[in-house]
């Protein structure tokens, strides 16, 4: 690391050299050794030449997007590192086909082999680490490559008790309010940060996508909960809770990357709880408002006695079985509401024929826009600056593209539009404010046993949606904050009661989306040839949070251009959310290799640790617990459907149990919390 600060101290680096050919950039670095009086200028042709034979002979490009070309002459005297930034990534065949953008030239005499064997090992170490090159990647001077070379140096040598001390939020400090306290002093440092790390184009890109991703599924919702309800809780309720809940959580709370939303399991805790109270006679919107206390007051009492850090006991296990669960039901919802219009074009004329075959149309071409613009970052075609563009307004372009052409053909065929209503007000023209004291007494107290199911439901779901974002895979780098963020969402909770707004709790699956697009990513090409997505960094900020419930809050006073909007574009959409969220989730990985050719497994560490039969039936075993949940979920038995949430709490004695049959050994390659080392800094050749 010292030879690499001087290089850099003695200005031998160049960034953004737009060099369309290796010989260009040989040439360059040699002039800037040159320049810096570290090779005499007589030397320069004998040493470019050399180091075009070694290159000649082989490629010193060695994955990544690194290459260190090197020659050694008797002329020279001393060692020589050149560091330089490419414009434009260029094919120098590595390993792993990742074109090449970083150049680490090293020079120097004959006898210093064991010297530049020392710094190119330290180059490789370096390099391997994604937040290092995401920082040279971003640099823009000196200084901030210097700021780059010294924040590695800080990470890499940090005390190992140290850093779990200050880094891990899920331990009891067993004082009351101590999680939240320290979670104050982990996020608070941060807060600045959060919002000046938001003014980006990145940022603006994920506003236009996250803002149509977190609409629409507040109008869905909002619909159905309306028609469940009885009016009592409908759209209007549900896109204003999202917008100041939105805004006040993107505000004050500790993690600005989850999104709170509606979710299948509280729409349908609603809609059991306003048939009960049909049942009973009971006023609906004063019972839920009790319900919402009740629920309110005991997500306080959790988050003000550290029982966040219950999450513990949660592995990967079941993060990867509940964010399969919530992609699924986004894929299941978006197929079924598509197909669903080929059913009622059965019983119809030509013409729903027409509407059912173009609104399929219109959600895959979404789908299919969204999907490979989004890969776009990857591409051989165009310049960087117009991938990057693609690439993250992918979902935005798509939506767009496919909304215009249903516009140009209105006239032909009509679509079911977004199903917004016509203008400001509670849907059923109630007051804003309910009134809890006009149910008789009892049912006051009685609200408590639903309540539990409820606070239940509203734990697992927000802890383990912000468990998923913290993986350490995801690169974040702020820290968490279970126990604020869960006092936080209880008191929102007790808000949403007042008003008769449905109650929101962490989005799995917009949070996932909200992360994606502000991930920076590289494609990792695998010995096996399998290639895959890896963050690099994350930019953190609160400024997207904001920005899009702001909007949303604004959408209210264009309602009428909303429901210009095909639903067949918003299930594109959804269907785009439902099955990016699955990239990345191991047991997904792992249930394809079910299919796949043994002998052409990718050469991951739970393949190479775990033999086939008993990784398979980890799997499997996963999977029958999916399967279980999905079932629950989905069943039309609503008392059974009600108690979803402990089906959730009963995969931790089941990973327990798992404990029983598999070795200790076999579980940690299966379960890690992230992925090992060896595997991150494993260069293909």
């Amino acid at each position: 690391m010292k030879r690499l600060k001087e290089t850099i101290n003695d200005d031998s680096f160049v960034l953004g050299l737009a060099a369309s050919s290796f010989d260009e950039i040989l040439a360059r670095a040699v002039d800037v050794a040159v320049r810096n009086g570290r090779i005499d200028a007589a030397q320069q042709p004998d040493v470019v030449e050399a180091l075009r034979q070694r290159e000649s002979s082989a490629s010193t490009a060695i994955g990544r997007g690194v290459a260190v070309p090197h020659a050694y002459l008797d002329t020279l005297t001393e060692p020589v590192i050149v560091f330089l930034r490419l414009a434009h990534p260029l094919n120098f065949g590595a390993p792993d086909g990742i074109p090449t953008r970083f150049v680490f030239v090293l020079l120097g005499p004959k006898d210093a082999a064991a010297e530049h064997l020392d710094t190119l090992a330290t180059i490789a170490r370096v390099m391997s680490n994604d937040e290092f090159r995401f920082e040279i990647d971003s640099a823009k001077s000196k200084t901030d490559l210097l700021r780059a070379i010294d924040d590695f140096i800080r990470r890499t040598t940090a005390p190992v008790a140290e850093a779990a001390v200050v880094s891990d939020a899920l331990v009891s400090t067993g004082r009351l309010c101590g999680g939240i306290v320290n979670d104050l002093k982990r996020r608070l440092p941060q807060y600045a940060a959060d919002f000046r790390d938001g003014l980006n184009a990145r940022t603006v890109s994920a506003i236009v996508f996250l803002f149509f991703a977190c609409l629409a599924p507040a109008i869905t919702f909002g619909g159905i909960m309306g028609k469940e309800t009885d009016g009592a809780i409908g759209v209007v309720e549900m896109l204003v809770a999202t917008a100041v809940c939105g805004l006040v959580y993107a505000f004050i709370a500790g993690h600005p990357l989850i999104i709170l939303g509606g979710i299948g399991p509280l729409l349908i805790f609603t809609a059991i709880l306003a048939h009960l109270c049909a049942d009973q006679e009971l006023p609906f919107l004063p019972t839920y408002a009790w319900v919402g206390f009740w629920t309110s007051l005991l997500l306080i009492i959790l988050a003000v006695t550290d029982s966040s850090a219950l999450m513990r006991f949660f592995t990967r296990f079941t993060d990867e079985i509940f964010a399969a669960l919530m992609s699924m039901l986004f894929i299941y919802e978006s197929l079924r509401a598509i197909f669903g219009m080929f059913n009622n074009s059965f019983a119809g004329d030509n013409s729903d024929h027409d509407i059912a075959f173009f609104s399929l149309l219109l959600a895959l071409g979404t789908f299919y826009i969204a999907t490979n613009l989004s890969r776009f970052r990857s591409s051989r075609y165009l310049q960087p600056k117009m991938r990057e563009f693609l690439a993250d307004f992918g979902p935005a372009i798509a939506l767009a593209s496919m909304a215009a052409v249903a516009l140009f053909l209105r006239d032909k065929i009509s679509l079911p539009s977004l199903n917004a209503p016509e203008k400001f007000g509670t849907t059923n023209g109630r007051p804003w404010i309910v009134d809890p004291f006009e149910g008789p007494m009892w049912s006051w107290f009685a609200a408590i046993g639903p309540a539990i199911l409820a606070t239940v439901l509203i734990f697992l779901s927000h802890n383990i949606t912000g468990r998923l974002l913290n993986n350490p895979d995801n690169k974040l780098q702020r820290g968490a904050a279970y126990h604020w963020d869960l006092a936080v969402v209880g008191l929102l909770v007790g808000v949403c009661s007042v008003f008769g707004w449905p109650w929101l709790v962490a989005a799995t699956v917009r949070s996932l989306a909200h992360l994606r697009s502000l991930a920076t990513t590289e494609e990792v090409v695998a010995p096996g040839g399998d290639r895959r997505e890896r963050v690099l960094h994350v930019n953190e900020n609160r400024i997207t949070g904001l920005v899009v419930h702001f909007l949303i809050g604004m959408s209210l006073l264009l309602l009428p251009v909303l429901k210009m909007i095909p639903m067949a574009v918003l299930y594109g959409v959804f269907l785009f959310m439902g099955v990016v969220s699955l990239a990345g989730n191991q047991f997904f990985e792992r249930l394809t290799l079910l299919f796949m050719d043994s002998s052409l497994y990718p050469k991951t560490h739970f393949v190479r640790r775990v033999p086939t039969k008993i990784m398979h039936a980890y799997t499997g075993f996963q999977a029958a617990c999916l399967a279980v949940l999905s079932v629950v979920s989905l069943i039309p038995i609503q008392s059974l459907r009600l108690l979803f949430p402990l089906f959730i709490a009963l995969l931790v004695p089941l990973r327990s149990m798992a404990s029983r049959y598999f070795k200790p050994e076999h579980l940690a390659a299966l379960d890690a919390d992230e992925t090992p080392s060896e595997e991150e800094t494993h260069w293909a050749g």
